[in-house]
């Protein structure tokens, strides 16, 4: 349980595996654009209220372990992280829009899950059980 977050009204432990790919998996992420990201996804989430707990650059995608409060939806957080990364990396690397096209740097469809220490058995089992303690 070293874990959990302890806010003024709650106790929680929510984290989000988080991907996504370039527009047609153009392999534009590396070099000075690798750190670039990285430096501007780690504003993002220091800005919106998140924390990005691990973080790996490929190429062509973004892999991100990502904790929240309950009250921070999982939308919100890919849609800043997205959103906001695009905007900022095709303003300071001018260069990777002769690869893209039409100004589009991410691929419009995400992979979120979420993480825990609790398997859904056990969750499931633990409900099941409520009225047999």
């Amino acid at each position: 349980m070293k874990n959990l977050t302890h806010d003024r009204t709650c106790v929680y432990n929510i984290g989000y595996h988080i991907v996504w790919s370039t527009k047609y998996r153009k392999p534009v992420l590396v070099d000075s654009v690798e750190v670039s990201l990285k430096n501007v996804l780690l504003e993002i989430a220091k800005e919106k209220g998140f924390v990005i707990e691990t973080m790996e650059i490929m190429p062509d995608h973004v892999h991100l372990f990502v904790k929240a409060a309950p009250k921070i939806s999982p939308s919100y957080i890919y849609k800043m992280l997205k959103g906001i990364s695009a905007r900022k990396l095709l303003i300071q690397h001018q260069e990777i829009k002769k690869d893209l096209w039409n100004n589009h740097l991410w691929n419009p469809s995400t992979y979120i899950e979420t993480v825990g220490h609790i398997s859904k058995e056990t969750v499931v089992k633990y409900i099941e059980n409520q009225k047999c303690i």
